[in-house]
């Protein structure tokens, strides 16, 4: 892992503010891979107790473009991606791990699977797979 990448990347997700709002770290980022955390908090669920679905579709939709971008260089954007939930999530965070599956010169397809924890136990509840394009002259016009 390298830490200047994590730095650079959390530097982007301080940018963000609603990746502030959420509270989401890098925790590890390199090459063609990275693992963003998200705290868990009684704001982030839904009426049955369990993490809203929103909150799940960022962490897969970040950590897809950190790992695609890692690659293409910036800036990225998502192009699309999908999301299936497997189990309701619960816990004291969310660890969304993504990398690239196959990357060109301008787009890159990753995958991610993101984990609900409480301490060192952690089980997958949801598994998604992208598309993160760079982004070209005037995208940030459109």
């Amino acid at each position: 892992m390298s830490e200047t990448m994590v730095s650079l990347g959390q530097a982007v997700l301080d940018s963000q503010p609603f990746s502030v709002l959420l509270g989401a770290r890098l925790t590890a980022f390199a090459p063609g891979q990275v693992e963003l955390v998200v705290p868990l908090r009684a704001e982030l669920l839904q009426q049955h107790g369990f993490v809203h679905g929103g909150v799940l579709s960022y962490a897969a939709d970040n950590a897809l473009t950190f790992a695609g971008g890692s690659a293409l260089g910036k800036p990225v954007v998502t192009a699309g991606f999908t999301i299936n939930y497997l189990k309701p999530a619960q816990g004291e965070r969310l660890i969304a791990r993504a990398a690239i599956v196959v990357a060109g010169k301008r787009q890159a397809v990753c995958r991610c699977d993101v984990f609900a924890a409480t301490g060192p136990d952690e089980y997958l509840c949801a598994v998604a797979q992208g598309t993160i394009m760079m982004m070209g002259a005037g995208d940030a016009d459109a």
